[in-house]
C-alpha cells in the first residue's frame, strides 16, 4: 500500500512512517547520547581526579621538619608506587616551597620557588589554592604531553616558623581520552542498534497491520465482475473500517443503479415490443386488403401507433437523461416565466380536447407581481412541468378545467397543475410515480398512457433539489375532487431581474 504526496514520487506507508519517525528518533538519540556522554565524562573525570589527588595528599603529609628547622620529604614506599609511570599513564610531580608564604586569594606568583622534590617547571594552577588544603584541578601541557594537574597548598608551623609548600601532581590524559572514546563508541553502537530496532519494528508493524488490507485486496481481485456483495468490514483495522463502509455504500448505490437500469431496460423493451408487433400486424393487414379504403384505414392505424410509439420513445430518452449522474448547469429562474411558457406550449393540445387550460401567476390575487426565484436548469424544469401538464390534459376528460398556478411559500416555490377530472385515490398516488405504472387504467381515457410522465417529472425535480407531490385537485361533477400535481423547489437566496410576467390569466377558451 502506498500514498501519493503532491510533487513527490509515490511512497509506501512503511517508507513514509520511517521518513517521518526516523529524524525525530535520531534527534532524541543524539540528545540522549550527548547527555549520557557528558555525564559519563564527568564521572570518569571525577574518578580519575580522585585517584590523582591521593598521591598529592600522600606527598603533602610526607613533609616534616628536621631538628635544625629545615624541611625534608620522607616519601613512603606506597607513594612511590602511586607516582610510578605506566604505559599510557605518565605521572609527574613536584614539591615546591613558597617563600614568603602567600595568603588565600593571592595571585599566582611568577617567580619559581625552591624545589624540594620532583620535576622542575611543572605548570602552576591558574588560581592560587587555599591554604586549608583544598585541591585545584586544571588541564595543562607539560613537555608536549597533555596532562591533568592537581595542586595543593600546605602551611607548616614549627617553633614559631611559618613555611608554605605547593604540591603539584600531574598525569597524562591518554587513559582518560581512551576511556571517553571507548564510552563514545559504545554509545554510538547502542544508538545504532536502537535505531535499527525502531526501523525493523516499524517495518514489521506496518506489514502486520496491512495484512487485513492485503486480504481485502485479494478478495476484491478474486471476485466475479457481477459480484456486488458488501465487503467484510469486521476483518480490517478500526481506522480503515470507515473507508470500507464508504466503499460498501458506493457498492450499494451502484447495485441500485444497475437494478434500476436492468428494470428500465426490461420494461422499455416490453413497452416497445408491443407497439412494434401491433404495427407489423396492421401493415400485414393493409398488404392483404384488396379494398383501398380499408387499406388506408390500416395505414392510419399504423400512423396513430407510430405517434404513440414516438411519444413513448421520447419519454424513455427523457427518463434516461433525467437519471444521469452529472447535473446540468443551473441558472436563476422565475417559475412564473417557466410555467407561462409551458402553458402556452400546451394550449393547442388542450383546445383539441375542449379543455380550459389556465395559468395563475404568483401574487395575481393581490394585484401585484411576485417573482418566484429558483436555482435550476431551465430545460429540466420545463420538461418536468411539461410532463405534469401533459398528464393532466391526457387523463382529464373532455371539457375539464386545468389550472397551472404558481405560489411562493416561506422557503420554497410551488407550481400546481390542478384539474377537476376523476382524480386519483390517495392509496394509489405513491404507485403513480413508478415507471410504466398506469394507475386507474380502468378508465377509458387512460388506456393509451405509458406511465412515464410522473417518473420523468420527479427525476428532473430531484435533480434540481425539489420533488413532486400529488394532492387533491378541484371539485368535479361527480362530487369528488380531481388531482393536483405540485412541483416544488427551494427558493433561491437572491433575486435578479426576471422577465415581466403576464398580467392576465390565460384560459383555454380565450
Amino acid at each position: 500500500m502506498s500514498l501519493r504526496i503532491p510533487g513527490l514520487p509515490r511512497v509506501g506507508i512503511r517508507a513514509l512512517l520511517i521518513i517521518l519517525l526516523l529524524p525525530g528518533v535520531v534527534v532524541l538519540l543524539v540528545v540522549d547520547s550527548l547527555n549520557d556522554y557528558r555525564t559519563l565524562a564527568e564521572i570518569t573525570n571525577e574518578a580519575y581526579d580522585s585517584a590523582l589527588v591521593e598521591p598529592a595528599r600522600v606527598l603533602e603529609s610526607s613533609l616534616e621538619f628536621t631538628p635544625d628547622g629545615k624541611l625534608q620529604v620522607a616519601t613512603p614506599l606506597y607513594a612511590q608506587v602511586m607516582l610510578e609511570s605506566r604505559a599510557g599513564l605518565r605521572k609527574y610531580f613536584r614539591i615546591e616551597e613558597i617563600d614568603p608564604p602567600l595568603p588565600d586569594g593571592s595571585p599566582v606568583p611568577t617567580d619559581p620557588g625552591k624545589t624540594l622534590l620532583g620535576m622542575p617547571e611543572m605548570p602552576r594552577p591558574p588560581n592560587w589554592p587555599r591554604s586549608n588544603g583544598q585541591p585545584v584541578f586544571y588541564d595543562s601541557v607539560y613537555r608536549n604531553d597533555p596532562v591533568r594537574v592537581v595542586s595543593v597548598v600546605r602551611d607548616l608551623y614549627y617553633q614559631g616558623q611559618h613555611r608554605q609548600v605547593l604540591v603539584v601532581v600531574a598525569e597524562s590524559t591518554g587513559k582518560r581520552i581512551e576511556a571517553e572514546n571507548r564510552a563514545r563508541r559504545q554509545e554510538i553502537l547502542r544508538d545504532t542498534r536502537m535505531l535499527a530496532l525502531v526501523v525493523l519494528l516499524v517495518w514489521w508493524g506496518v506489514s502486520w497491520a496491512l495484512k487485513p488490507l492485503r486480504r481485502l485486496r485479494n478478495d476484491i481481485r478474486g471476485r466475479r465482475p457481477d459480484d456486488l456483495t458488501p465487503l467484510d468490514a469486521s476483518r480490517v483495522p478500526s481506522e480503515v473500517a470507515p473507508l470500507v463502509d464508504a466503499v460498501n455504500h458506493h457498492i450499494a448505490r451502484y447495485r441500485r443503479v444497475l437494478d434500476e437500469q436492468s428494470h428500465f431496460l426490461a420494461d422499455a423493451s416490453h413497452q416497445l415490443r408491443t407497439p412494434l408487433a401491433i404495427m407489423l400486424t396492421q401493415a400485414q393487414y393493409a398488404l392483404r386488403e384488396r379494398d383501398p379504403a380499408r387499406a388506408q384505414e390500416g395505414l392510419r392505424g399504423i400512423v396513430d401507433q407510430l405517434g404513440r410509439t414516438r411519444r413513448l420513445t421520447e419519454q424513455l430518452l427523457s427518463l434516461a437523461h433525467a437519471n444521469q449522474a452529472d447535473p446540468l448547469p443551473r441558472q436563476l429562474l422565475d417559475m412564473n416565466a417557466v410555467s407561462r411558457e409551458v402553458v402556452l406550449q400546451y394550449l393547442p393540445l388542450a383546445h383539441e380536447k375542449q379543455q380550459d387550460l389556465g395559468w395563475v401567476q404568483a401574487g395575481s390575487e393581490e394585484g401585484q407581481e411576485t417573482p418566484v426565484p429558483v436555482s435550476g436548469n431551465e430545460a429540466e424544469l420545463h420538461e418536468a412541468l411539461s410532463n405534469l401538464v401533459h398528464n393532466a390534459i391526457h387523463y382529464a376528460p373532455v371539457g375539464a378545467r386545468i389550472t397551472v398556478s404558481v405560489c411562493r411559500e416561506e422557503n420554497r416555490a410551488e407550481v400546481a397543475v390542478s384539474d377537476n377530472g376523476p382524480g386519483l385515490d390517495p392509496v394509489l398516488r405513491k404507485r403513480a410515480f413508478a415507471r410504466f405504472e398506469r394507475v386507474g387504467t380502468d378508465k377509458p381515457v387512460a388506456s393509451s398512457g405509458s406511465g412515464l410522465g410522473l417518473a420523468i417529472a420527479r427525476a428532473y425535480a430531484r435533480r434540481n433539489d425539489g420533488d413532486i407531490e400529488l394532492r387533491d385537485g378541484e371539485p368535479n361533477a361527480q362530487g369528488g375532487v380531481g388531482l393536483s400535481s405540485v412541483l416544488w423547489l427551494p427558493l433561491a437566496s437572491t433575486v435578479s431581474q426576471y422577465p415581466r410576467p403576464l398580467e392576465v390569466e390565460l384560459k383555454g377558451d380565450q
